[in-house]
């Protein structure tokens, strides 16, 4: 048996060697601290003398809550009380801040409490313990006899007490514990509980600040032409139009493009549009959606290379009856809320930027590499960013690389703020991979599976870019994971996985292969499910072996959740999926109803097991925003390249969002657990689309093979 299932967390570890340590990173992180500063006791923790507790987050936060949930870890083992806690986006440093899954610091792979659960609890530890030992020297007391509760230190006896802050400047003085001890999980006090998010506040009154918030003395805004068709390359310009717009300072080539710097945006927006630009098209893509889909079909045929293989498909020659679906996924932008943007200050030699960088190791080793500069002679400040969904997790730095070749290209020391206009990002590439399943399957006449075959085509996300070095030779599991390690018994078994290439760039897109390998699973089984003659909700249980519990039990809970009683109701269908991700098992049904010939989802019922629930309202708020983002790209979304190769959607009027008035109700059950927390910012995507594809297909008859439901892929 042969099997691929590396995730980005394995390829990440394996590239940058697989940290398995939780010492603190100390050293020069301890800051010395005066009379009058803060307490900072590691790399993560600020203790200010108005007992504020500020934790500095290695992970970016774009709306799926780090800052909440490492500060409650670290709260919990402080023993702060919630309404003393602060958060702030730590800045780029591998060497303090590397995520312990990657070996380096970035965010994604739903990884950021998962890789941080214990180290940012012997953080919270380790402080609490200093300050025990300031209070105890300070008090002559013993420090066992010293208590701890909601941000105040307390000694029974003598009647002392202290807020934090009181007690910092004697703390600093005191010896860093190695190894502090932890609570058991029956103490717990915060971890488990429902809090605010530290975030909502300042993102609600304005004064939360985003890229776009920053503005720097004498800054320049600067926006590229990039070129009409990927691959394609600058033959010639003429500037002399986009120079005569008032505002407009130069205009510059670089590797991307074209670059116009102005005053303000919009004198940088019509200097652009005045440029007068040759392309050079020979390496450029100049097939269509459908041109390719046609290359895609003659690869599945062909079957691609063997990813996973258990037993011997000569079981489909005693079949009794087999089945065969082709399923067809198209190109996706993520459209983050906020455009891609950053800031880059030049001055004596140094460079500082300002963004929402979510792999802080890669872009500032690049940007420095651009520059010419040493890397700790740039400094990154990790911002807010309003939402990615693997948009800024970029192999290829490109936002940063782009950023650092505007301030080469000036010729002089400046600040330059980059600015991607929505059209610019929905045209500009790096969309999850367009791709083909081609799937079979062989029933007995007792319906029985004897036989499944899922052959996966599309474009690698890292073979042929810096991170190929990951796969250590092996195929790129993220082009197909989700296909492969399936829990249920399908008898023999073949995933074989072909490689297509062209000049689209493509990325990781929130829950990444499994965003496609989910709809072609689920669907499909449901369908063997019902040739069977079996329940689907059930039928799914029965597939699973004795040992699958996590699996049994998100299927358990959403069935009675939703109350399940079969696909067709009072003249509503419903659909059930399950996928596991990323560590997490979710489970859920959608009720669909038929509007006109187009579906509507009414509810959603999810069951969610992500380990330790250290934050349930950050997880429900994550499964909801999931099933939202879900459904508005089932429903409408799709990029596609027309004849020539150019990308033919632009903005929201034809790349939609989810309205409101199209989410659903949705109930979320978290399944109590006590093994180690999983992530929750891209399980809850999978299950959504093939939940839907099967409640729409058990209230109609319509199998759909393609998404997005509102039309056929152009």
């Amino acid at each position: 048996m042969t099997a691929f299932q590396t995730s980005r967390r394995g390829f990440l570890a394996a590239g940058a060697g697989l940290m398995l340590s939780l010492t603190l990173p100390l050293g020069r992180a301890r800051a010395q601290t005066a009379a009058t500063g803060p307490f900072v006791p590691n790399a993560f923790i600020r203790i200010g003398t108005d007992d504020t507790v500020t934790v500095m987050i290695k992970h970016l936060e774009m709306g799926q809550g780090p800052y909440t949930g490492l500060a409650t870890l670290v709260a919990e083992e402080l023993d702060a009380d919630w309404a003393q806690m602060r958060a702030e986006g730590a800045p780029a440093d591998n060497g303090l801040y590397a995520n312990l899954f990657f070996g380096m610091q970035g965010t994604g792979g739903s990884t950021a409490i998962a890789n941080s659960f214990m180290q940012m609890r012997k953080a919270g530890a380790a402080a609490r313990a200093m300050l025990v030992a300031a209070a105890a020297q300070e008090w002559g007391v013993p420090a066992a006899e010293i208590t701890v509760s909601a941000g105040q230190i307390s000694h029974a006896g003598s009647g002392k007490s202290s807020g934090f802050g009181a007690l910092s400047e004697a703390a600093a003085s005191q010896p860093l514990p190695e190894d502090p001890p932890v609570k058991d999980a029956k103490d717990f006090v915060l971890i488990g509980t429902d809090r605010p998010k530290l975030d909502t506040v300042a993102k609600s009154n304005g004064t939360a600040i985003f890229t776009m918030d920053v503005y720097r003395d004498g800054m320049l805004t600067v926006v590229v032409a990039h070129p009409p068709r990927f691959g394609a390359t600058v033959t010639s310009v003429d500037d002399a139009e986009a120079l005569a717009v008032p505002g407009v300072e130069m205009v510059r080539q670089i590797p991307s493009g074209v670059a116009v710097y102005a005053r303000n945006t919009y004198a940088a927006l019509k200097g652009r549009d005045a440029l007068v630009v040759e392309w050079d098209d020979s390496a450029a893509e100049r097939r269509s959606s459908d041109e390719l889909f046609a290359e895609y079909v003659t690869a599945a045929e062909e079957g691609g290379v063997t990813v996973e293989e258990d037993g011997d498909l000569a079981a489909f020659d005693g079949a009794a009856q087999v089945l065969e679906a082709e399923y067809r996924f198209p190109f996706l932008a993520h459209a983050p809320m906020e455009p891609l943007d950053a800031v880059i200050e030049l001055a004596d030699g140094k460079a500082e930027m300002w963004f929402g960088s979510q792999f802080p190791g890669f872009d500032r080793s690049t940007a420095a590499a651009v520059l010419g500069v040493p890397e700790e002679d740039l400094t990154i400040n990790v911002l807010l960013a309003g939402g990615s969904f693997g948009r800024r997790a970029q192999g290829s730095a490109h936002i940063a690389a782009e950023a650092a070749e505007i301030a080469k290209a000036a010729g002089r020391d400046g600040t330059f703020k980059l600015v991607w206009t929505r059209e610019d990002d929905l045209k500009g590439g790096y969309y999850r991979p367009m791709t083909l399943h081609r799937l079979r399957a062989g029933l007995d006449a007792e319906g029985n599976i004897l036989g499944w075959e899922n052959v996966v085509v599309n474009q690698s996300i890292l073979m042929g870019t810096p991170m190929e070095g990951m796969l250590q030779g092996g195929p790129d599991a993220t082009s197909f994971e989700g296909s492969s390690g399936l829990p249920y018994v399908l008898g023999a078994k073949r995933i074989g996985w072909a490689r297509m290439e062209s000049p689209v760039p493509v990325l990781w897109w929130r829950s990444v292969g499994h965003t496609h390998t989910a709809y072609a699973v689920e669907t499909f089984l449901d369908e063997v499910l019902q040739a069977a003659g079996k329940d689907p909700l059930q039928g799914r249980l029965d597939l699973l072996p004795p040992e699958a519990t996590r699996e049994r039990g998100v299927l358990e809970k959403v069935k009675e959740i939703s109350g399940w009683t079969g696909p067709q109701r009072d003249g509503r269908g419903y659909g059930v999926a399950y996928v596991k991700s990323f560590g997490t098992y979710v489970a859920e049904v959608v009720e669909v109803e038929d509007r006109g010939g187009v579906p509507h989802v009414s509810r959603v019922w999810c069951a969610v097991d992500c380990g330790i629930a250290v934050n349930p309202n950050v997880i429900r708020a994550q499964m909801e925003g999931g099933i939202g983002y879900a459904l508005g790209t089932a429903l409408h979304d799709r990029i596609t390249l027309g004849a020539g190769g150019e990308v033919e959607q632009s903005n929201f009027h034809d790349y939609p969002m989810l309205r409101i008035g199209e989410m659903p109700a949705v109930e979320v059950a978290i399944i109590a657990s006590s093994a180690d927390p999983s992530g929750v910012g891209e399980p809850g995507v999978p299950p959504l689309a093939p939940a839907l594809g099967n409640a729409w297909r058990a209230l109609t008859g319509n199998k759909q093979y393609q998404l997005p439901f509102s039309g056929a892929i152009a």
